[in-house]
């Protein structure tokens, strides 16, 4: 049996910076994204690089100038950086629809760090023909502005672009099947470095490591099943070591909610009689975050997830100021208790974690859920 190794998608994203300047250099056009309700697909379509732009951790200092203190620190710290420069190899950002954080956000790096586009597209709330109509304007509308600085989208280049997230979500969901059973030899942190690594690598040299590590997976030595089996749901993380303390505690982390995990590859793909309608298809089924669904239409979709991963609890990892999702929690907690499911939150900060004051909420944690 052979050993898996996700050190290629460690690597990958510790070099990211330079291989994306180095491109910028070369005259590739590289857009940043906020949220995964961007369509990406459109985005490399015209010939473009879609990025997604994290804040990772740090302290926050000239982003408070043009940003108020009570927003999430993904988004202080983005701006923190992209005011240093380090986003300085960004044409500009596309952005979907979600929280008034976000839509904020794309306005101010507009007014401050420039670039040769900046949209947000509408995205329908309801998914009915009219709405799917509306979405198409909507994706027609921000075809011409990226034709406008040299994209070019056709039916052929779209198709191609969406069977390749699709053959990269596949992949994905096939490994968060593992996860559920027990039977992916990787950690939790090990399966955030690996999808951390898809939002800022090209998708077709990323497509291609995801191969060579579902060839290793299928061939490695299956773990045996150790640990509480627990979900994780919140907005995004950028730091692993929760999972981390979680499984050191005596948890195991059988799936997660996260816009940075299992929300961004479900569903894998789309229908629809051509490439837009595809592409709208898939958009429109998402599972939903908070900013477009109502807590008590999301609750049963959580509910089932829970049940899908066999997970015993809860760990909501929120992201301090998420509105939308601090919004949702008292909702979901009450639909959880209905359904004898134990949660837990934590919230993070712009650095990060306290793990000393985390592993003894964790473990407290665990321990009531093996009574």
């Amino acid at each position: 049996m052979s050993s898996v190794s996700v050190e290629p998608f460690v690597s990958a994203l510790n070099e990211s910076e330079y291989h994306l300047r180095e491109m910028a250099r070369e005259g590739k056009k590289i857009i940043g994204y906020f949220c995964t309700y961007t369509p990406v697909e459109l985005i490399h379509a015209a010939g473009f690089l879609p990025v997604r732009v994290m804040g990772g951790v740090g302290e926050v200092n000239d982003a408070y100038s043009l940003a108020p203190n009570f927003i999430c620190p993904p988004l202080l710290l983005s701006l923190e950086k992209a005011l240093k420069g380090e986003y300085e190899y960004l044409s500009g950002i596309v952005q979907g629809y979600t929280c008034d954080v976000v839509c904020g956000m794309v306005n101010i790096w507009e007014e401050n760090i420039g670039g040769e586009i900046y949209h947000t597209i509408p995205l329908p709330y309801n998914d009915n023909p009219a709405s799917r109509e509306f979405f198409r304007s909507c994706i027609s509308e921000l075809s011409h502005k990226m034709e406008s600085i040299g994209g070019t989208i056709t039916e052929d280049s779209l198709t191609e672009s969406l069977d390749l997230y699709a053959g990269i979500r596949k992949i994905v969901l096939g490994l968060y099947d593992k996860l559920s059973a027990g039977l992916l030899p990787l950690s939790a942190a090990d399966l955030f470095h690996v999808i951390r690594a898809g939002f800022v690598m090209s998708p077709e040299a990323y497509f291609d490591m995801l191969k060579l590590l579902q060839n290793e997976v299928e061939n490695a030595e299956i773990p045996g099943r150790r640990g509480i089996p627990v979900l994780v749901s919140g907005s995004l993380v950028e730091d692993p070591r929760a999972f981390t303390i979680l499984e050191e505690v005596g948890g195991r982390v059988v799936s997660d909610d996260l816009c940075t995990g299992f929300r961004n590859f479900y569903p894998p793909d789309g229908e629809g009689d051509d490439a837009v309608g595809r592409l709208i298809d898939r958009y429109m089924k998402r599972f939903p975050c908070p900013s477009r669904i109502r807590a008590k239409e999301r609750a049963p979709l959580l509910i089932e997830l829970v049940k899908h991963s066999g997970a015993k609890g809860v760990l909501f990892l929120f992201e301090k100021f998420c509105t939308p999702h601090l919004a949702d929690y008292p909702i979901l907690r009450q639909e959880l208790i209905k359904e004898n499911i134990p949660g837990i939150v934590v919230e993070t900060e712009e650095t990060g974690i306290m793990e000393g004051q985390l592993r003894t909420r964790l473990q407290g944690f665990i321990e009531m859920l093996e009574s």
